[in-house]
Formats: C-alpha cells, structure tokens, sequence
C-alpha cells in the first residue's frame, strides 16, 4: 500500500504513521491526511499537517474537563503533526513557518512530558562552544540506579520523534532514556546556528559528563543509540568515549560522503569530482527542479550543515567517514541494515566488515515489513530486537520496582525476555 504516489511523500508518511504504537499519531488522522496531500507538493504537505496540528491543539484547549492522559495524548499528537509540517521548509530558511511551526511543536511536546508519570526533564548540558539540548525520561519515580539509553536523532529529525520511535520502548523494558541533539539538529541549527560535526565525540562525551551527577543513571551501564545518519554518528563517538558500553546503528553508516555521492547520477558526480563548482551547482539546482527527492535531500543537507550551495554541502561530507577510526571502538556495535535502503546502500555491511568481532548484524528484511531505512513502519519489530540486545549487552538486572506510566497497560515490565 502506497499513502503517496510521490516516492518521498511515502516514506515520510510511513515514519509518522510508525510512530503509532508509541503515541505519536493517531492512524486514521494520519491515513485522512495522506489522502489530502497532493503528491511532490511541498506547500500542501505543510498546509495539510499544520491543519491537523491546529484542530487537535484546539480540540484539548477546549476540552477544560479532559484527564491528564488525554492531555498528554492529544498534545503528542499536535507535536508530532507541528513537527511534520515543518519538514519540507527548509529550502527557503528564511520562511518565519520554520520558527513559529516549531515552536508550537515544543510547546505541545513540553505540554505532553508533563503528564508522564514520571515527567520528563529538559536538560542544557554545557559543550565546548555551545550547548546541547537534552530530556532525561526516568523508568521509574524511585530514583534506583538503572542502565540508560542515550539516543538521538540523525539528518533530519528530532530529539523529541526518539521517544515515540524508541525512546517509550525503552522505558517499559526498564532503562531510563536521555535524548540529546547536536550540531546540525533540530533545536541547535535554529538556537544556537550550528550546523552538523562529523566529531560526534564532542557532543557525547558532554552528555556522558552530565550522567554521572544523576543517581538514578548506572554510570556504568550506558547506551548508545544513533538513528539514520546517527548510525555514522553513534559509532565516531564512541570510538572516542570509552565510558558508553554498547552502540547501536540503525543503520550502519560507514562512510557518508561515499553514501551522498551515491545518490548523484554519472553527470552530476563527473561534475562534484572535476570540482567544477559553479557547474555542478548549476546543474543540481536544475536537477532539483522535477526530482522531488533530489530538492528535498539537497535543502535538508544545505540546511543542516549550514552551507550556501549543494557543492558545499557534499564537499563537506568528505570528513564523515569511519576510515581509520572505526578500529578505535572497543564497546560492541549492533550493525542494523535494511534489505531495502535507498540512501546508504552497501554502508551497514562496510561498518560490520571493520568492525570485524565487535559487530552484530541484524538484517531486516521485506518478510518483516522492515526493509525501509531506519525500518519505519516496523518499529515495535526493531526495539524488540535493539532493546533486547541492549538488555544482553549490558546484563540488564530487574528494576526492582513496578515501571512509570509509559506502557499504557498495566502488564508487568519485561527484562532479558522474562516477565518480572
């Protein structure tokens, strides 16, 4: 089933409607709104999505009698919508919808956290030279000592999408969660104007600093978990932290201007590797013009990285490779890879390769419904077997206590497989 006929649209609807099971949307909201969408348009994505954010935000404003879990649900879902009409704005960053759509997508996902039992907790963590936004989601009230995913977002999303792909996946299997962004992410590129690093390290190492003034963070059972473009990221910092314990990739990026190249036709890469510059902008700017695809990923790289033109922003990938650097991880690294990736073909398998023994691959497949990048749709299937792994690797022990209010259920915790 296809919920567009522009290739593009259809993955990004498949992403929000996989954030389902997690609170993130509502399915039949996110099936209408797919059928209001004119395919390849970007205004209309916007339009589309902000009027849905619009009428579920106003439907809590009015509803003054409602319980604290349907404010929290409705608002996850205003924030999630927010969020989504701002994805396709970026060619134009000077459109002011980027600032006020976001801002209504952190007032409502601020609004949601607070009804968690217990709350998430925003976090500023000092870096060197700027500050990382984070929020600390707690497993349980009791403050006990418990191992911790650190998970963040890649190209394209945000912090505040983690805890409906993984994040409440995670806290009811036990562990806390501490979400984070850097440079070239969401809330840094339009706070602090930054744009991506390939030293990822400098970003993690901070967050890792700031765990060990929490009780209720096991210092020594941390996590790492990089999605999409974090499966370069994820895997860079730890092979400068030593203090994370596990990584997992979804999915293994190895070399990222060996991936964005990739998406290049032969005209295109003749031009980049002539380093005909003026040429090669020309030429991808009118590329961009009846590829869809093509525009969207070319705005969303110069936007992120913070460049002007589409020759900086590929030459500015040339730095993100694991060559030479991969050797230097010592933690194991689960390499996720999807049978059917269409941006980083080939990279999951190059990361396993040199990672030799440190790697565990876990291929999802189309038998699965799991074969997209990042394996939206499919992301009750991928925590089952991320989380697990987590649990394995980091000898998860029982929490002791009944968990917070994030399944929705009154089941009891699982941990390494056994109901507690």
């Amino acid at each position: 089933m296809k919920l567009s006929s522009d290739s593009t649209f259809h993955f990004n609807l498949l992403r929000w409607l996989g954030a389902a099971p997690y609170r993130g949307v509502d399915v039949a909201e996110m099936l209408d709104v797919a059928d209001r969408i004119a395919a390849g348009d970007f205004e209309s994505w916007h339009d589309e999505f902000s009027a849905l954010a619009q009428q579920i935000e106003a439907e809590s404003s009015m509803a003054h009698s409602a319980s604290p879990i349907t404010i929290r649900d409705r608002a996850f879902r205003a924030a999630s919508y927010y969020r989504a009409a701002d994805f396709f704005l970026h060619g134009t960053p000077s459109d002011p919808r980027i600032a006020s759509t976001w801002a209504s997508a952190t007032a409502q996902f601020n609004q949601a956290i607070a009804q968690l039992t217990p709350a998430g907790e925003r976090l500023t963590i000092q870096a060197d030279g700027f500050t990382i936004p984070a929020i600390l989601y707690r497993a349980a009230a009791d403050r006990l000592s418990r191992p911790t995913i650190l998970m963040f977002n890649g190209f394209d999303g945000s912090q505040e999408e983690m805890l409906h792909i993984s994040g409440f996946a995670a806290l009811e299997r036990g562990f806390n969660v501490l979400t984070f962004e850097g440079p070239g992410q969401p809330t840094v590129l339009r706070e602090q104007g930054l744009g991506f690093r390939h030293d990822w390290e400098h970003v993690v190492s901070p967050v890792v600093d700031r765990c060990a003034g929490f009780p209720e963070i096991d210092a020594g059972g941390l996590a790492l978990l990089g999605l999409s473009f974090g499966g370069y990221l994820a895997p860079r910092a730890a092979a400068f932290e030593p203090r994370i314990r596990a990584v997992a990739a979804i999915d293994g990026l190895f070399d990222g201007h060996e991936a964005v190249t990739g998406l290049l036709n032969d005209e295109l890469r003749t031009l980049f590797e002539r380093q005909e510059v003026n040429a090669f902008n020309a030429a991808v700017r009118g590329a961009m013009r009846h590829d869809g695809a093509l525009r969207w990923y070319i705005e969303q790289g110069v936007w992120s990285f913070r460049v002007t033109t589409p020759y900086e922003f590929f030459d500015r990938s040339r730095a993100y490779t694991l060559e030479g650097v991969a050797q230097r991880i010592t933690c194991p690294v689960l390499v996720c890879q999807a049978a059917g990736e269409h941006f980083n073909p080939g990279q999951a398998e190059k990361l396993a390769v040199a990672l030799g023994d440190r790697a565990t691959v876990r291929s999802f497949t189309a038998a699965e419904s799991a074969a997209y990048h990042s394996h939206i749709g499919a992301f009750v299937l991928m925590n089952g077997v991320v989380l697990d792994w987590f649990s394995q690797m980091l000898n998860t022990p029982d929490p002791g206590q009944p968990l917070g209010d994030y399944s929705g259920r009154h089941e009891r915790p699982i941990v390494n497989g056994i109901p507690r």
